[in-house]
């Protein structure tokens, strides 16, 4: 990626950038800007964390702003007394010890905090640039968008928490949040960190790499292909939420049938139809599976149609990336199903899709199409050393 950002950077005549005040801002900004997608990145991992190791409910309560942990046995035992009127307790967690209850207290409380951090740690750079200069008008509006989708989070992860703190319909259900609000949370996560992700590459990528006009029209087919294949990863994504929201994870671990059968008899059970996608357990899983083997054969017949296009060799590595990362994400996907849903391989797999999207972004950047200035310059084939 050097390589692609010396060649954006090097293009700079009749572009518009992102960025005023010369290369040295433009690095400035962009390691801000990368440092906030990674920052987002591990909040997403942290939260997956606390979602497997059924540490979200612990906190009872939610303040804006936050507030200090329990500091005395005192305050613990009165954290501890609100838990225990919570129904993950009297069904789940009932004689769970104070010292367990500590554990996932500290990694809800961890996931909350890391969250406010990373507002702190957003909005003093962002405010430092704009005195400086270095933000124009068209970053910041991006940019404070994204500050208002970060700060909404919060809200929406409260949202999705209450939904967990209320009494199950059935005496036979484990309390859990709901599975749209936790949809909700986690593609607004993704959409924060795709959004900061391409800025970021924007601001010190502002042109494609392009070294002769055989790669732009050969970039422009890859485009054509690229583009839905990256709707079909990030759908596969969000599919991901609901098997977590529905814990449908824990159900069929077998692999490649569900259980006894290819197809449950229950998948279309409820009514109306529409639900049996984001609440039946059986049909929640069928998908996820569906749409990931749809993916990683989608990524492959991206590699197979493009293998002999004329194409910058970056565009054609991002490609083979996404095949290498689509079969580990396969990989760890089943082994986790198998393996009736361990931390460890949860986690792996939830960090696997963000890569997997990574990858997906990172490509589509690389194959936007460059200024007309820079195509005025450009030969009709790239030079060879």
């Amino acid at each position: 990626m050097s390589t692609v950002a010396s060649v954006g950077i090097g293009n700079k005549e009749g572009l518009k950038l992102l960025v005023n005040g010369g290369p040295r801002a433009q690095k400035m900004v962009g390691i801000w800007l990368f440092g906030s997608a990674a920052w987002v990145f591990s909040m997403v991992i942290l939260g997956g964390i606390t979602r497997l190791t059924r540490s979200g409910l612990s906190m009872t309560d939610w303040k804006f702003t936050g507030g200090l942990p329990p500091l005395s046995d005192e305050d613990w035992l009165l954290e501890f007394e609100k838990y225990k009127q919570s129904p993950e307790y009297k069904r789940v967690n009932r004689g769970m010890s104070i010292e367990d209850f500590k554990f996932i207290y500290w990694m809800e409380y961890a996931h909350r905090m890391w969250g406010r951090a990373l507002g702190i740690m957003f909005a003093l750079p962002f405010s430092y640039f704009l005195r400086k200069g270095y933000i124009t008008v068209q970053l910041g509006l991006r940019l404070s968008a994204l500050f208002g989708l970060g700060a909404g989070q919060g809200l929406i992860g409260w949202w999705m928490v209450k939904s967990g703190l209320e009494e199950p319909a059935s005496e036979y259900s484990q309390p859990r949040v709901s599975p749209y609000r936790l949809a909700a949370h986690l593609t607004s996560a993704f959409a924060i960190y795709c959004g900061l992700l391409w800025t970021g590459l924007s601001v010190v990528m502002p042109e494609p790499p392009s070294e002769s006009l055989a790669w732009v029209r050969g970039a422009a087919k890859v485009k054509r292909l690229a583009l839905p294949v990256s709707l079909l990863v990030g759908v596969t994504a969000v599919s991901g939420a609901f098997v977590a929201g529905n814990d449908a994870g824990h159900a069929y671990n077998t692999f490649p049938k569900m259980g006894d059968t290819w197809i449950p008899e229950d998948v279309f059970d409820m009514k109306p139809l529409i639900r049996n996608f984001f609440e039946n357990t059986s049909t929640v899983q069928l998908d996820h599976r569906i749409l990931a083997t749809a993916t990683l054969f989608s990524i492959g017949a991206l590699w197979w149609s493009t293998r002999k296009f004329d194409i910058h060799p970056a565009v054609r590595s991002l490609i083979g990336s996404a095949v290498g990362m689509a079969g580990l994400q396969v990989t760890l996907g089943i082994s986790t199903l198998l393996s009736y849903v361990p931390v460890e391989l949860g986690t792996a797999h939830q960090a696997g899709a963000l890569t997997l999207l990574t990858l997906m972004i990172l490509l589509n950047h690389t194959l936007r199409r460059p200024s007309s200035s820079l195509l005025k310059s450009l030969p009709q084939v790239a030079k060879t050393i």
